[in-house]
């Protein structure tokens, strides 16, 4: 239990500020090639948050973060905040049509940007994060201002942004403190997660507390040996993950006591079981940490200790019900929805005013007016006090830590044209992420749907494998019967092509279809079209490094996703290889 802490800041600014004149030579924020002191990041700040106040931002005005990850992206969400903003990230990966609907309906004037990015931000005003101002001193704002705006996957295909408050972030960070979470002192914190995704929040708002913040890089988290790197030059002592991006980075964790927080998604029983261990060899202090957008990042944490998961008690301040149809509460054991009250939730969606009315209903057990969120999430608690995640309520599921509403993917597929329309469901493998499959009926062309879905959602909710059906199967009820769609292996292996050839070619097929799952994988495949994503490439690099020692990287499997070009570029890296170490 923390002992030091102030527990009145509506605001982390105020706590940056006190961490800057307390230690103003310390490093704050870390990248590639790039480290930033506590006075250095106030006074970048400082001038940002200036140029922002003289292009017209004002106190809860919305203001867009369209940078690559560096240090640059401390730099632009910390000056939203102290020009009195909320700021509203937008993925550069993301696709044009998706991000120009993100900057429409949020209202967006302005955008922090490295490049001009007009034509894909609606028209929005872009704003170098160099760009010249007067320093401003960070403008009072109240606990109930909006923090920022993080849009998820919406229900009815389009996405929903929720407004998170500067007091919920403020109380997030010291609900951690508060029960040891964040401990007293100074850590070196690796900001892992997109800033798209409310995980990132936890991460860098640490600078606020005085914390280093390293900014892992696009290349870094994709490839766990490169991470691994990044942790021992960096000494990381606190890293946060999805159990799925863990599960390829912990055979390669640097030694030494590490923090380890995962969220985003269930911790698979085999996992919890190999950290427990670790835990009790001192190797890792790890948490399992669980909670909507909606509530702010985070609602519940649980040590990874004992044989069971669970995602353990609510923070404190954090009021949180299983209910049952009625709202009543439920007895240990039974399985009820999960409904979370307290300082942590949002103030709604924008521009969604029914929405917000539907999920965000009335706490009877508080009254006074206070809310609460229906989550849609199902739980029961356990004998020991902790909570026990079971499913959901709906159609929504995860994805590498993402939620993803399956009706967003398929009215993306019925917008492909008229007759065109599919059920999108999950396959799961190894206990961890899924893999999206969509049955398509009306639709001729698969690798033309492809592009046209590519082109209108995030990488995550692109379905690995389209299948082409002349029918959904239905119940007597008239419903589509899920247990009734083809199995997606069999529909794949109904496929042929060109056998590969040769040591390396046979190699690597070897490897793809271990990872991938399947029996067999031809010279021409393309490794991305089979249904493969970003982790199953780490796999790939790490299997070929295991076989042949080589150091591949992932980007190496973007460059060449043809199994042939992939498997010749592996034998000229083997060649070079033996050749140098024969001289």
């Amino acid at each position: 239990m923390t002992t030091n802490l102030v527990t009145q800041d509506g605001d982390l600014l105020a706590r940056f500020r006190r961490a800057v004149a307390a230690a103003p030579d310390r490093l704050a924020v870390r990248a590639a090639g790039t480290a930033i002191t506590f006075a250095d990041l106030d006074a970048r700040v400082s001038v940002l948050a200036g140029a922002l106040r003289a292009r017209g931002v004002r106190r809860g005005d919305p203001v867009g973060v369209c940078l690559e990850r560096g240090a640059d992206l401390v730099v632009a969400l910390l000056a939203v905040w102290s020009a009195g903003g909320a700021y509203v990230p937008l993925d550069p990966a993301y696709p044009d049509d998706r991000l120009a609907f993100m900057a429409r309906d949020s209202g967006l004037r302005l955008v922090i940007a490295a490049d001009n990015r007009l034509n894909r931000l609606a028209g929005a005003e872009v704003v170098a994060p160099s760009a010249a101002g007067t320093a401003v001193a960070p403008v009072d704002v109240s606990p109930a201002d909006a923090a920022y705006v993080i849009y998820t996957s919406g229900s009815t295909g389009v996405p929903k942004g929720v407004v998170a408050t500067r007091g919920g972030v403020a109380f997030l960070v010291h609900a951690l403190e508060t029960i040891g979470s964040y401990p007293d002192g100074n850590s070196v914190v690796g900001c892992n997660a997109s800033v798209s995704f409310d995980a990132s929040v936890q991460q860098w708002a640490r600078v606020c507390r005085g914390d280093t913040v390293v900014v892992i890089d696009e290349d870094q988290r994709r490839d766990p040996a490169r991470l691994a790197a990044a942790l021992v030059e960096y000494a990381v002592t606190d890293i946060d993950a999805t159990p799925s991006h863990w599960e390829v980075v912990e055979q390669v964790a640097p030694e030494g006591t590490l923090r380890l927080f995962l969220g985003g998604e269930p911790v698979p029983a085999a996992m919890w079981r190999r950290l427990d261990e670790a835990g009790r060899a001192g190797r890792v202090e790890a948490f399992n940490l669980y909670g909507p957008t909606e509530c702010t990042v985070d609602s519940t944490v649980g040590s990874i200790k004992g044989p069971e998961p669970h995602i353990g008690r609510p923070l404190p301040g954090v009021d949180l019900y299983v209910l049952d149809d009625r709202l009543a509460k439920v007895s240990e054991g039974v399985t009820g929805e999960v409904y979370i009250s307290g300082r942590g939730v949002a103030r709604g969606y924008v521009n969604r005013s029914g929405l917000t009315a539907e999920r965000f209903v009335a706490d009877p057990f508080a009254g006074g007016g206070r809310r609460m969120y229906r989550t849609g999430d199902k739980a029961r608690w356990r004998a020991d006090g902790t909570l026990e995640f079971v499913g959901r309520v709906d159609r929504q599921v995860k994805v590498r830590g993402i939620r993803v509403e399956l009706g967003e993917i398929e009215a993306a597929i019925a917008g492909y044209r008229d007759g065109c329309s599919a059920v999108v469901v999950v396959r799961r493998i190894e206990g961890l992420a899924g893999d999206l499959v969509a049955y398509c009926v009306g639709a001729q062309d698969l690798d033309d749907l492809r592009d046209h879905v590519a082109a209108r959602l995030p990488a995550h909710m692109v379905p690995a494998r389209f299948i082409r059906i002349d029918a959904f199967p239905l119940t007597v009820n008239g419903k589509v019967d899920h247990s009734a769609l083809p199995d997606p292996d069999r529909a794949a292996a109904e496929r042929d092509g060109p056998p590969p050839e040769g040591e390396f070619e046979e190699l690597v097929a070897s490897v793809w279809a271990e990872v991938l799952g399947k029996d067999q994988v031809f010279a021409d495949d393309d490794f991305f079209a089979l249904g493969a994503h970003s982790l199953m490439a780490i796999r790939v690099v790490a299997r070929v490094k295991n076989a042949l020692g080589l150091a591949l990287s992932v980007r190496d499997v973007y460059r060449r996703p043809v199994l042939r070009d992939f498997a010749e570029f592996v034998r000229s890296v083997h060649a070079d290889v033996t050749h140098t170490a024969g001289r």
